[in-house]
């Protein structure tokens, strides 16, 4: 994986049976653990929390959201919105702090990360959640 951000795109199969979401493309090789967060409600705000040396993989397996990313040292800001309608894993290099808001009810959000637990302490970084406010919705 490269030190820039990245999205491995996947796909939806449908058929009479269900549907199948998939990112066949995306190595786990860097993957030590993983976490699952779902929000209480719709429109719920969390951020932001970064890694200098840590890496992270964002997929939402259900509903939608939108992601934020911003480099610690240059403050340079990044916005994704994920779903679970178009499968993808976006991939955070270290350096960056993600935070992210629900968009539907009941999304699910995957953390996959580079660092152990106790690898992950020491090297854990929080910001108040409107330090970079990009969770205003642009309508179109």
């Amino acid at each position: 994986m490269s030190s820039e951000i990245e999205k491995v795109e996947g796909g939806l199969f449908a058929d009479d049976r269900g549907f199948l979401r998939f990112v066949n493309n995306f190595d786990f090789s860097q993957v030590k653990r993983f976490y699952q967060v779902e929000n209480h409600s719709a429109g719920f705000i969390r951020a932001w929390h970064g890694h200098k040396k840590e890496k992270k993989f964002i997929y939402v397996p259900k509903g939608t959201a939108l992601i934020g990313l911003v480099n610690m040292e240059t403050e340079e800001i990044h916005k994704f919105t994920l779903s679970s309608q178009k499968p993808c894993i976006l991939c955070v290099p270290e350096g960056y702090a993600n935070g992210f808001k629900t968009l539907e009810q009941d999304t699910i959000i995957m953390f996959f990360s580079s660092s152990t637990l106790e690898e992950s302490h020491g090297d854990d970084y929080r910001f108040d959640w409107d330090k970079w406010n990009i969770w205003e919705e642009s309508y179109r």
